[in-house]
């Protein structure tokens, strides 16, 4: 069976080769807000998540994939924190502290995925290109703390931290010990 490919195939923008499309999001950046309930790119990573997480191989057939694969990779490392967490609001916590935390973008030593990404043209696109992924990044974090902990019990679901020790295409965001 092969991996979901994501459906937002023509961005309005895109930053390096990954794809900028609308978000439904609280947090300013880049990616244009959208008002409708139509599920968003972390929606479909969301969605596909527990299926893809599988793959150790995955074909990159548009820029919206590009964006998915970090979008998943990110899961992973929430997922990380989150397990250490012992309800909603402490996830939310780490959740917010690992979105503001420095991190490498394409081209730069640090970040694990330099051969599919490209790295920025110059500082205007690299400012562009951080200021998306920490919106990825804020939003993805509120989005899986809503999906991984139980409205009523406050705890973290174990069909979703059953998954923390998966790797996506055998690629992780955090070096290694971290």
């Amino acid at each position: 069976m092969p991996a979901y490919h994501s459906q937002y195939t023509n961005p309005p923008l895109t930053v390096g080769n990954m794809a900028m499309n609308p978000l439904r999001t609280q947090f300013n950046g880049p990616a244009a807000k959208t008002r409708d309930e139509k599920p968003d790119a972390i929606d479909e990573a969301l969605h596909f998540f527990k299926a893809n997480i599988f793959f150790k191989n995955y074909e990159i057939k548009s820029e919206a994939d590009r964006t998915l694969i970090y979008i998943t990779l990110y899961i992973s490392e929430c997922l990380k924190k989150l397990q250490k967490c012992a309800s909603k609001n402490q996830g939310l916590k780490e959740m917010h502290t690992l979105a503001v935390q420095q991190w490498p973008l394409p081209g730069e030593s640090g970040f694990p995925l330099n051969a599919m990404y490209v790295k920025p043209k110059d500082k205007n696109e690299e400012e562009t290109m951080r200021k998306f992924m920490l919106q990825l990044r804020q939003e993805i974090g509120i989005r899986v703390c809503e999906k991984v902990f139980d409205k009523e019990t406050d705890k973290p679901s174990k069909w979703w931290m059953c998954f923390v020790t998966k790797k996506f295409i055998d690629k992780s965001l955090s070096r290694p010990g971290m």
